[in-house]
């Protein structure tokens, strides 16, 4: 899976840091949500990503499976 977060969407709302608090984070300082660092996509919980991007009020979030 591919997750990329659109940043001219995205409006720092945090729904996807609650939601994945393991993959996203928000850059307070931007206001921008972003993918954590240390994220292994091999290990993390899908389900809880495409939770994730199904939550972000503006649907920042874009999955390629």
């Amino acid at each position: 899976m591919k997750i990329s977060i659109d940043t001219h969407a995205c409006n720092g709302y945090g729904n996807c840091a609650f939601a994945a608090p393991d993959v996203f984070d928000v850059d307070l300082a931007r206001n921008l949500a972003v993918l954590k660092d240390d994220v292994d996509l091999d290990t993390i919980d899908l389900d809880l990503v495409r939770e994730a991007a199904e939550d972000c009020p503006v649907r920042a979030i874009l999955l390629e499976e």
